[in-house]
């Protein structure tokens, strides 16, 4: 059986597609820091590494990585999401799934992209998800995990007008290092940009990468 918070998550971002879509079409041009830590992230996995993007969304982010030089993919619960990625990215693949649910081998990437996904897991679902991604993950390979930092969950209701409600978790970054560590993946850099009022911030962003 699907989990709530799985149905709930395709929920809301079924309704919100094409206002989110809009809302962070360029999101990118104000963020220097987010585009640095992409572009580190695909010189570690290197030219034409095999890559997913889990929680894909609109496939902005997706569509970077590939003009990076990646052989990248995206994955998503939500089909009204997935259809604005095909649209926008019509030569990259997009595959409707869970990323708590992989169906691909053991070490079959190179790097695997979580921005911002997994702050509709609940905590006690963590430790299954790390452990998913390092299975997918080849010996070596990289993890990109993006997240807001901070201890209390901001609930979103009716955005743009939409009758759907989602929590999105803000999590400690040396918390989520510890996950990432039990799961057996290692930690080798933190990077934490502080709240910027000019982009509606009301929490720091936390970027954590890791060696499966």
């Amino acid at each position: 059986m699907t989990a709530d918070f799985l149905n709930a998550t395709r929920t809301f971002y079924d309704a919100i597609a094409e206002d989110y879509a809009d809302r962070f079409r360029s999101e990118f041009a104000n963020r220097p820091v987010e585009r640095a830590v992409l572009d580190v992230f695909a010189e570690l996995v290197g030219p034409g590494a095999e890559v997913a993007d889990l929680g894909c969304g609109p496939g902005r982010v997706t569509g970077r990585l590939a003009a990076l030089g990646l052989s990248v993919f995206g994955l998503d619960l939500s089909e009204s999401m997935l259809a604005i990625a095909r649209r926008e990215n019509p030569g990259l693949r997009f595959v409707q799934g869970s990323m708590l649910e992989l169906e691909m081998a053991d070490g079959a990437l190179d790097g695997v992209l979580c921005w911002y996904s997994s702050i509709h897991t609940p905590d006690d679902r963590l430790p299954s998800l790390f452990q998913e991604f390092r299975r997918v993950l080849r010996p070596g390979g990289q993890l990109l995990l993006a997240f807001q930092a901070g201890d209390v969950a901001r609930r979103h209701t009716n955005p743009w007008g939409h009758p759907v409600t989602l929590d999105f978790e803000r999590r400690r970054p040396e918390a989520m290092t510890g996950l990432l560590t039990e799961a057996g993946l290692t930690v080798h850099s933190t990077t934490v940009r502080q709240p910027d009022a000019r982009l509606e911030e009301t929490s720091p962003q936390a970027f954590l990468m890791a060696t499966a």
